[in-house]
């Protein structure tokens, strides 16, 4: 890759990703990672700066503040997926606001989509996944897959999928990936393109990032 062809490329890039970095000592603040405060981003048409709450004593969303939840998740939640923490997450968003091959996915039923979610993500409900006819539909739509006329998939160009659901213990992802009767893995989707955000709403909101929407 020539010089000129990297400039343009990180041209472009900064275009639509703007960190706030500052000198830790400089100001107190709630930092995303060492050093930054916050990032501007254009992502699925939607302009955003992703930040944590910088108010003294927020609380974390009353959607998400109670315990009593179900059987947590586990790590790994398939053979080949990867599991993601937030600084990972948030560096496929970065990534996907100019990387058609990367696709940020809220997996949640519609209702919950339209109350409270992260920025730029795209809903996909997991419901989907229980027929066989919308689950091909949405993989074509959304995900980068292609059905040939014989009906076989074709996964050649299958995006990377960065999925989310409620939290460590919300059923919702796992259902589209491995357990739904038409689930991504049974349907032949490479397991190494697909992102696992465990923590989901649940820990987006307890670390006060920025969402769309509200818990009222």
């Amino acid at each position: 890759m020539t010089i000129l062809k990297k400039l343009l490329i990180a041209s472009a890039i900064a275009g639509v990703c703007s960190v706030t970095a500052v000198a830790e000592d400089s100001e107190k603040y709630v930092a995303i990672s060492k050093g930054v405060k916050s990032i501007d981003m254009n992502l699925n048409g939607e302009k955003f700066t992703l930040m944590r709450n910088q108010t003294a004593g927020n609380k974390i969303s009353s959607l998400y503040d109670t315990t009593d939840r179900g059987v947590p998740q586990p790590m790994v939640l398939a053979p080949g997926v990867e599991t993601l923490g937030e600084l990972e997450f948030i560096e496929y968003m970065k990534k996907a606001q100019t990387d058609t091959s990367i696709a940020i996915i809220d997996s949640r039923k519609p209702g919950w989509f339209a109350r409270l979610r992260i920025p730029g993500a795209v809903n996909v409900p997991y419901t989907n996944f229980d027929e066989k006819d919308t689950a091909i539909e949405m993989m074509e739509d959304e995900m980068g897959v292609v059905q040939k006329d014989d009906g076989t998939l074709d996964f050649s160009k299958a995006k990377t999928l960065a999925l989310y659901c409620n939290g460590y213990w919300c059923g919702q992802t796992p259902g589209m990936v491995k357990n739904a009767k038409y689930a991504l893995l049974k349907m032949g989707y490479p397991a190494e393109k697909i992102k696992y955000y465990r923590g989901g709403m649940q820990a987006w909101t307890s670390l006060g990032f920025s969402v769309v929407g509200s818990s009222n």
